[in-house]
């Protein structure tokens, strides 16, 4: 199936939380989903035998600016049966930054989820191992957020370089 077969069939099944497709930016059109319904969307994409998502190739977290009150997450996703991709994408707000796990579904969301988490701030609901993986435990606030304030020191060390 193509993306747009796909976006078809996601919107026929899911209605309202199929919120649009994109051709317009640059890269492979991407598919908007409601917040509240990615992990059913993505458990719906691996399991139906048409689809076969059985990949996850990458998740990204995405700070547009000082300006943007949202944080964008993107899934990319691949079939190998039918070797196929599509790419969601989904926003929170910077001040509610929660959003389902979808590690239940692939395990190499579990990196991914730990990573946006420790550089952005989302908090995977459901995930069963949600700490930072590149950061120090104690380190505060998200450095990948275009607000983000780099501290001068980190126990007495000087960070900026």
């Amino acid at each position: 199936m193509n993306p747009e077969e796909i976006y078809k069939t996601l919107s026929d099944k899911f209605g309202g939380a199929i919120l649009g497709y994109d051709t317009e930016l640059a890269g492979d059109p991407n598919i908007q989903i409601a917040p509240t319904a990615i992990a059913d969307v993505c458990q719906f994409l691996a399991e139906t035998d048409t689809l076969a998502f059985d990949s996850l190739m990458c998740l990204s977290g995405i700070d547009l600016g000082v300006k943007e009150e949202d944080l964008s997450i993107v899934y990319h996703l691949y079939g190998m049966q039918h070797r196929h991709t599509v790419v969601l994408k989904t926003s929170v707000p910077k001040t509610d930054a929660h959003l389902p796990t979808v590690s239940h579904i692939w395990k190499t969301a579990d990196w991914h989820e730990r990573e946006a988490y420790d550089l952005y701030g989302i908090l995977f609901e459901g995930h069963t191992d949600l700490r930072r993986i590149l950061l120090p435990d104690d380190w505060e606030g998200y450095p990948l957020r275009k607000d983000y304030q780099e501290p001068d020191f980190y126990r007495g060390m000087r960070v900026p370089y």
